[in-house]
């Protein structure tokens, strides 16, 4: 499991992107590049990571389902996901 900080500090960099989407937006459309530099550093959504929903883990993630793929072959294997199964030719 992450540590809690890294999971709240994605949170917030998250509600800090949508909260300034719009004026990123016009800003980019308009060309005001010195306006965009002033906009706060966590406002980019490059700067977002992508983290599984259940454990906050970084890596492995997949993008379809939201989760690590640790956690992704735990729930196919009890059969929590529709349609997945483990392959076997």
């Amino acid at each position: 499991m992450a540590k809690k900080s890294w999971i709240a500090r994605n949170a917030k960099r998250l509600k800090t992107v949508e909260k300034y989407a719009e004026k990123r937006k016009a800003l980019k459309e308009a060309g005001d590049y010195e306006g965009l530099q002033k906009l706060p550093r966590n406002a980019s959504p490059t700067r977002l990571r992508n983290r599984c929903s259940i454990t906050g883990r970084g890596r492995g993630f997949i993008g379809k389902y939201g989760i690590s793929r640790i956690k992704f072959r735990e729930m196919a294997l009890k059969g929590d996901l529709p349609g997945i199964k483990k392959a076997s030719w």
